[in-house]
């Protein structure tokens, strides 16, 4: 589907890709990883034939439906799951072109664009934007909202929502989990592993790629390398393809000392001098084995606290919140120094504004809030504009900055051009340099490549004060994080399982009954269970009829459908004088297919509704 041929790309003076052979074949599942910089987007800018290449060719079959995310949207009055339907070009058309037939009552353009609607799924197109909209966090509110009324990162959702709305050959996907909270990226990862046309995508995050992926493109040094197996099976094949590598360059680097000694001692003495030639040919000629250069570039660690006073922060039944406005009640919330946690919920429940308050920047509407008078927190979030201590000596930070790879000169740079990695890494130094003894980290790994992401786990592994997260990267979660704390339904509680078990919870969440069956029992009393079950049998009900009468609505439809589809293939009925009874039996069908259409849209709403209540 995709072969790149002796590939050569270059953006200005800067050579990304040299020399890139290998064939990229229908259905894969391929992760384009490499350390930031290496070329990933380019090279999808030369997929899409934005980018032409300096050498070689790179080559995609024609006529291929290519879908991809665009990174801007403007402010446009559009709904929300208008601008998701516009995704499937070819339903817009077909739609546009049935409005022009009706006009003209041309009834056979009707009836043909009436059947490749149903053979593309038409009828059923908005109830698959609703579902996609609604995996990627939009409520059903929002989604009859005029994309203008979205923040940038919320645009960001819809233009991935109008990406998978496209029945594509091919999708690409350049870091889509940037934008997503950890439900959403959940969702997407089910939804990618069963897309049935290639897919490449470009991602930081491991646990995302082991589970989307079924090959492994890794860019690095201007080569381009192709594994077979997900991220973690060409973690290990690289593994052992560098540790071949390291003892064939060592053997190598032996045989070379021993041929330069060799010219050295001989090359002056005539006896010797044929055969000082012919070494001296045989080093010419040998094709150097590369050193291996596994090392990160990055390499950090948390300083140690001045002081660790116990417990750092405390919340005795606090209320949180904004103004007039009470986002979560009744926090019990103790933070000792050690302590890992990893805070997990729904987006809009509350996840930003604990930490808003742990962090000071949001004070407690109501209850008590303990933060030790030696408290000293770091705070990370993608818009963090601290500044360093310019008390420092400009050796100190130069080496401090070293870690972070702003070597040499690089620490005297302007900011404002910096990369979106780039940024991150900066704003994370100057975490890192304040010697918190607290640190809070809202998605701390949006934009890092995975050398820094490790470098971050490395480096929280070791930290000996308190660390809170907030990340949809759940590699980082698992292996730095020993409890989980659940934000759901204006509450924080223990949350008694791991990422899996949040993942079914999510499946299955009713955010008022579920956050009980799964949090510690630390969570509500015996009476408010009893309550919040009542409350979830009460939903039940009323659900449960309108599923079961829907499914019989559906059936009725498709039974009259299959009658007037039976009517429609008798040829005697195309006969001049039976046009009005063509006529008649073409406008049942489409009213019938738009009944239909409809009715299942209201069943996946009803059916997703008792999805989340666990039935």
């Amino acid at each position: 589907m995709i072969s790149l041929t002796a590939l050569t790309l270059r953006r200005g003076s800067r050579t990304l890709l040299e020399d890139a052979t290998l064939t990229l074949h229908a259905g894969w599942h391929v992760g384009l990883v490499g350390r930031n910089g290496t070329g990933k987007s380019t090279l999808f800018a030369a997929i899409l034939g934005q980018l032409g290449a300096d050498k070689g060719n790179i080559s995609v079959l024609k006529n291929l439906a290519i879908a991809t995310v665009a990174q801007d949207t403007p402010s446009l009055p559009d709904l929300a799951i208008e601008f998701a339907l516009d995704g499937d070009i070819e339903l817009r058309e077909l739609e546009r072109r049935l409005a022009i037939a009706e006009d003209a009552h041309d009834i056979h353009a009707i009836s043909d664009i009436h059947e490749r609607l149903n053979v593309i799924g038409g009828y059923a197109a908005r109830a698959r934007a609703a579902s996609l909209l609604h995996g990627l966090g939009f409520s059903q509110e929002a989604q009859g909202r005029p994309v203008g009324s979205f923040s940038g990162g919320w645009r960001m959702r819809l233009n991935l929502a109008r990406a998978l709305m496209c029945r594509s050959d091919l999708l690409l996907l350049d870091e889509p989990t940037n934008h997503l909270d950890l439900d959403a990226v959940i969702w997407l990862q089910g939804w990618l592993a069963s897309y049935p046309g290639t897919l490449v995508v470009i991602s930081h995050d491991r646990e995302f790629l082991d589970a989307v992926t079924t090959h492994t493109v890794h860019l690095e040094g201007v080569k381009a390398t192709l594994y077979s197996g997900n991220y973690s099976q060409f973690e290990r094949q690289r593994a052992e393809r560098l540790t071949l590598q390291a003892g064939a360059f060592q053997k190598q680097q032996k045989e070379i000392a021993h041929l330069q000694s060799f010219i050295r001692r001989f090359k002056a003495k005539a006896s010797k001098a044929t055969q000082a030639q012919s070494r001296m040919k045989t080093l010419e000629r040998m094709e150097l084995v590369a050193a291996v250069h596994a090392d990160s570039e990055f390499s950090f660690e948390f300083p140690e606290p001045e002081r660790l006073p116990s417990p750092l922060v405390r919340f005795d039944e606090v209320e949180a919140g904004y103004g007039d406005v009470t986002i979560l009640k009744n926090l019990r919330v103790l933070i000792a120094p050690g302590e890992r946690i990893g805070l997990l919920g729904p987006n809009g429940a509350g996840k930003s504004t604990l930490v808003q308050t742990i962090a000071g920047t949001l004070a407690p509407l109501a209850g008590k809030m303990m933060r030790d008078p030696y408290l000293r927190v770091g705070y990370f979030a993608q818009h963090t504009t601290d500044s360093l201590d310019p008390k420092a000596t400009e050796q100190q930070l130069r080496g401090f900055l070293g870690g972070f790879n702003f070597k040499g000169d690089r620490a005297f740079e302007a900011v404002e051009p910096f990369s979106g990695g780039e940024k991150a890494r900066l704003a994370l130094a100057m975490v890192v340099y304040q010697r918190p003894n607290l640190l809070l980290l809202d998605e701390p790994t949006n934009h890092l490549d995975l050398d820094m992401r490790h470098a971050l786990e490395s480096a929280l592994m070791d930290f000996a004060g308190a660390v809170v997260v907030v990340s949809h990267d759940r590699h980082l979660l698992t292996s730095t994080c020993e409890n989980l704390w659940l934000v759901a339904a204006g509450r924080c509680v223990n949350f008694d399982g791991d990422l899996d078990d949040y993942a079914k919870w999510l499946n299955s969440r009713d955010l008022n009954a579920s956050s009980s069956k799964v949090a510690n029992k630390s969570g509500n009393s015996a009476k408010d269970q009893r309550r919040a079950a009542a409350d979830a049998r009460a939903q039940l009900k009323p659900l449960q009829d309108s599923v079961r009468k829907l499914d019989q609505q559906m059936v009725k439809l498709q039974k009259e459908l299959a009658v007037i589809e039976q009517q429609l293939a008798d040829q005697n009925l195309y006969e001049a004088a039976r046009s009005a009874d063509l006529a008649a039996a073409l406008k049942k069908q489409g009213e019938l297919k738009k009944r239909l259409g409809s009715t299942e849209e209201e069943w996946l709403a009803a059916t997703e509704q008792l999805e989340a209540l666990g039935v």
